[in-house]
């Protein structure tokens, strides 16, 4: 059987995914039409229902439950990993803070349901390419801009300074780990065959662990930033045991997020069996 599968070029999926699209475990009678995009974009597709699996950000989940469910495995969900609010010179932001622009890398991505919640007053917002938001920073077309993937790594080195974590800020006022993106699966694949594909999410996970010097290759054609310690510190982050399985924290941190949302009017409310267990 063949299923359309959707996920970003960043290291972390092209890490996760690597060993399954290439054929390098074995996929137990399934295969893979694989397409890349930019966060945002996968967000909209899964709201067409464009591909059957479909990496997605966390913050857009509640307008997908009726058609998609979370799968326990392939998340990208930490401490320390969450979106930066970064300024190049505050003496050019109006002095009025709801007018300053921001640069987010989509309305429907985690970056932008914490900075909704931290900073309800920037409302100023322009949807950017998340590897573009740097330049607009540094450009002056925006006064912040709202930094995710391997970008937290390299703002610092161009020139731009920190005005808020908002991973630390979510930590501080929750006290659980953030929920960035998960891999959605269509409804209508059933149970049984979607635990199927979250088990094979697994073996590949561990598979690029056991194997780097296979996966890297791999993970560096697709990458933005071609740097290898870039690409290793951006999988150490976001690679890690939630990636092999949410567990209880993943999953309390995942309701804790969905309700915060909520509370916010942020999100629908999320079903109940909005997660298949793995």
């Amino acid at each position: 059987m063949k299923l359309s599968l959707a996920i970003s070029p960043c290291p972390n999926d092209t890490f996760i995914f690597g060993p399954l699209v290439n054929g390098w475990i074995d996929t137990e009678g399934l295969s893979f039409d694989v397409v890349f995009r930019d966060v945002q974009a996968l967000n909209e597709a899964a709201k067409r229902q464009d591909f059957d699996i479909c990496k997605i950000s966390f913050a857009a989940y509640p307008e997908l439950a009726e058609h998609y469910r979370i799968l326990s495995t392939g998340a990208a969900l930490g401490r320390g990993c969450g979106p930066l609010l970064v300024y190049k010179d505050k003496t050019q932001i109006p002095f009025s803070e709801n007018r300053a622009r921001v640069g987010i890398p989509g309305k429907n991505t985690t970056a932008n349901a914490l900075l909704s919640m931290a900073y309800p007053m920037l409302t100023n917002k322009q949807e950017i390419l998340f590897s573009e938001i740097e330049h607009a920073v540094l450009e002056g077309a925006c006064a912040f801009g709202l930094l995710i993937h391997e970008k937290r790594f390299t703002y610092a080195s161009r020139g731009l300074r920190l005005e808020e974590d908002l991973g630390e800020w979510w930590e501080k006022n929750t006290g659980e780990a953030i929920p960035l993106g998960a891999i959605a699966v269509k409804r209508g694949i059933g149970e049984i065959q979607s635990t199927q594909i979250g088990a094979l999410i697994r073996e590949s996970i561990r598979f690029s662990f056991s194997n780097p010097e296979k996966i890297m290759p791999f993970v560096a054609k697709y990458a933005d930033e071609m740097d290898s310690v870039v690409m290793k510190q951006h999988i150490d982050l976001y690679v890690n045991e939630y990636s092999l399985e949410l567990g209880k924290g993943g999953i309390f941190a995942s309701q804790t997020f969905f309700r915060r949302g909520a509370e916010a009017g942020l999100f629908r409310t999320v079903p109940d069996d909005w997660l298949i267990y793995c």
